[in-house]
């Protein structure tokens, strides 16, 4: 324990973390913003087609846990025609609404599908690559490159596009 408490002290040139240190900083940087992607993993196979079965969901009920959060029951009819399943629907949904879905291979919940289902399933991706998109720029900062501006820039980009694609999603929802 203590080596990885001074791996993380400062050195002695100045308040920067040590080259282990840093490496570690790295990794749980990348590591956390990158663990977004398999989350939400799921949600995009199914808001995209590639899993579950299709079929309309209706919205029967939200009911109001308190402190913001709600638990939203729906009815499911998939389009092979089969019969109509009690589902959890998502809880941003509001009751009496309809619309296309993908039930979940174990078949407690559904997901909306389309233009609208992608764009909420990919809120968690975009909020992955907006926290990492000045990652390049602190890597280039320790290695001394001069040219940071460069890093800073693509960090612009990528930060203004996963705040657009965050806006999407949740106008979305």
């Amino acid at each position: 324990m203590p080596d990885l408490l001074d791996a993380l002290s400062p050195s002695p040139h100045g308040a920067s973390p040590g080259r282990t240190g840093r490496v570690i900083l790295v990794l749980l940087w990348l590591g956390l913003c990158a663990a977004t992607v398999p989350a939400a993993m799921t949600d995009l196979r199914l808001a995209t087609g590639a899993i579950g079965v299709p079929g309309t969901l209706s919205v029967v009920s939200c009911a109001d846990l308190g402190s913001g959060r709600y638990d939203c029951r729906g009815r499911f009819v998939p389009d092979s025609g089969g019969p109509a399943l009690p589902v959890s629907a998502s809880p941003d949904s509001r009751a009496g609404q309809v619309f296309r879905a993908q039930l979940v291979p174990g078949g407690e919940r559904a997901v909306r599908t389309g233009r609208d289902g992608l764009l909420v399933a990919l809120l968690l991706p975009a909020t992955g690559l907006t926290g990492i998109a000045f990652l390049p720029y602190v890597i280039v900062y320790w290695l001394g490159w001069r040219h940071r501006w460069i890093a800073v820039l693509g960090g612009c980009v990528v930060t203004l596009a996963g705040l657009v694609l965050m806006a999407l999603g949740f106008a979305a929802l």
